[in-house]
């Protein structure tokens, strides 16, 4: 291998982190507090990481914030938590479009709230220009559900005589995906402690590197973010290569 793609491998910066934001919840029981104090604590850090993310050299974060397994919580707490995120997209809109950040959804959008929807679809439309920091936050997002979908959207094709079954290649069914477009990510942090996936990103991140710590999430600094991105890049990435 030569040595450009030698220092390729090894020196590629972390442009796309993806983060599950985990333990929101154990951070308020441990403090005797109601779980959804634990996540207004974390969407207080979210907007810290997201300011301090283009200073890192991330140009892509994307962020699972609710999964579709977590309509299971309590009724008080799932709706605790959309009304969250409603209040975090009006709150920050102003802030997101000065700062150059173009803000975006992946998930199944049907089943959230009419308004959400509409809050949802807004500050994508207003910041669409913008590329300082490509913010993808996933609500109501499953790895398997998001395959399923784009795989009955290929089917769909098919059968109407869009597609050929021999036309489809892995591009096809990643532009399919909610992240079509985007970049895969090249390092996945989780917080609070898992060392699962929990169906986050399964496709796009076959490749991605992992870091997990014990951090609650609202604890979760841009300093233990910096240090991860640090080991991230003195990793030898050979995708399958043979490095000399």
């Amino acid at each position: 291998m030569s040595k450009d793609l030698r220092a390729e491998a090894i020196f590629r910066p972390a442009d796309h982190v993806a983060i599950i934001m985990d333990g929101n919840g154990r951070w308020a029981t441990n403090r005797g507090l109601p779980r959804l104090v634990g996540h207004r604590k974390g969407a207080e850090r979210v907007r810290q990481i997201v300011r301090a993310a283009p200073g890192l050299g991330i140009r892509w974060l994307t962020l699972y914030a609710f999964s579709t397994e977590n309509w299971k919580r309590s009724t008080e707490e799932v709706l605790g938590l959309m009304a969250i995120f409603a209040r975090y997209i009006e709150r920050e809109a102003d802030r997101l479009a000065a700062e150059g950040v173009r803000m975006r959804f992946v998930g199944e959008r049907s089943r959230l709230d009419p308004k959400l929807q509409r809050l949802m679809a807004g500050i994508e439309a207003r910041t669409a220009g913008n590329d300082r920091l490509n913010l993808t936050v996933a609500i109501n997002y499953g790895g398997r559900d998001e395959i399923l979908r784009a795989t009955r959207k290929i089917a769909e094709e098919v059968a109407n005589g869009l597609l050929r079954p021999s036309d489809l290649t892995e591009a096809a069914l990643a532009a399919r995906l909610d992240t079509g477009g985007l970049p895969d990510p090249d390092l996945v942090v989780r917080t609070s402690g898992e060392t699962r996936t929990s169906n986050f990103l399964p496709w796009q991140a076959a490749y991605a590197e992992y870091e997990f710590t014990e951090t609650l999430w609202p604890d979760f600094t841009p300093d233990e973010l910096g240090a991860m991105i640090n080991r991230f890049s003195n990793r030898e990435r050979r995708f399958g290569a043979v490095i000399a």
